[in-house]
């Protein structure tokens, strides 16, 4: 990737918000769940997520704009140039090959030199491990309720990550220190510190349930008699089902509210509400009822013209 601002449509002057904003619009238009067998869809969608790993991190936002890590994340060569003769610097070419930024590294040791990425003595600085990129398929309650899920990364092992509750589809979970090794300054030195996971967490839709900011709107179905009398249903919640009273007279289209059965309360958040739009559906039909109806239409009579 050449430029994370690019990626996300932003010049340098871009605020936090302008980020976070643009990143979901394009995460959304370009997600795999919209775009099934799309590979030109599900290259900009790695793109645009690896571009927010950059610029969503203020930290690395900065170093990037300083010039200290590349597109990638990764640490920039000595001179303050690419690998492979890019503008301001670097090797190309020695016997052949590129140099990495460890092999230039090594070259300047045997000078007992130090320059750029080597230190004063001649020994090359520990540096910070690279992030690593992932994807995890959460189910839509595990969004609403929070959850864990065990998950196994190449270089990490086996871990747990937790779901908070009122995730969305497309935010980035970060496991401090699950990334990519950090590198030793020397045989003996102490290694920099790892990189972390960032888990870019799809969202599967559900059958039941769609969301409105922390509340949840489902609709349920109703007969005739309930419709007109009233009476108790079950209503299916992420929780649980739990009965709840229709009133008498309810039209098709009436909503019901059941407080706290929404988003899970988290970080200070209230839980959300889940509001029930009601069906009707006739089903089979009371005799009495049908005989009563066409008594009703054989003694009406019409207007006049």
């Amino acid at each position: 990737m050449s430029d994370p601002y690019a990626a996300l449509g932003l010049t340098r002057a871009a605020t936090d918000k302008e980020i976070r904003s643009a990143y979901r619009k394009l995460a959304k238009d370009y997600h795999p769940d919209h775009n099934p067998d799309n590979k030109s869809a599900e290259e900009k969608f790695k793109a645009v997520s690896a571009a927010y790993n950059i610029l969503g991190d203020k930290e690395k936002r900065a170093r990037f704009d300083n010039g200290e890590i590349d597109a990638d994340g990764n640490e920039r060569a000595p001179f303050g140039g690419g690998h492979g003769g890019q503008p301001g610097g670097g090797f190309s070419g020695f016997g052949g090959g590129e140099f990495s930024q460890e092999d230039l590294g090594s070259f300047f040791d045997m000078f007992g030199g130090g320059f750029g990425g080597a230190a004063g003595n001649g020994r090359r600085r520990s540096t910070r491990g690279a992030d690593r990129s992932y994807s995890l398929q959460v189910s839509f309650e595990d969004a609403v309720l929070g959850g864990t899920q065990r998950v196994t990364l190449p270089e990490a092992g086996t871990i747990e990550v937790r779901i908070p509750p009122g995730i969305e589809d497309g935010q980035t979970l970060r496991l401090a220190g699950k990334g990519g090794p950090g590198r030793r300054a020397t045989k003996d030195g102490e290694a920099g510190p790892n990189g972390d996971a960032l888990i870019t967490v799809q969202v599967a839709p559900s059958t039941i349930y769609t969301r409105d900011g922390r509340n949840l709107r489902s609709e349920l179905a109703v007969n005739f008699r309930t419709a007109i009398l009233g009476g108790k249903i079950t209503v299916p919640t992420p929780k649980g089902p739990v009965t709840m009273k229709v009133p008498p007279h309810s039209d098709a289209g009436t909503t019901l509210r059941l407080g706290g059965r929404g988003i899970a309360e988290h970080g200070g958040q209230k839980a959300g509400d889940l509001y029930v739009r009601l069906r009707i559906e006739i089903g089979k039909v009371d005799p009495a009822l049908e005989a009563f109806l066409v008594k009703q239409e054989a003694g009406a009579t019409p207007q006049e013209a």
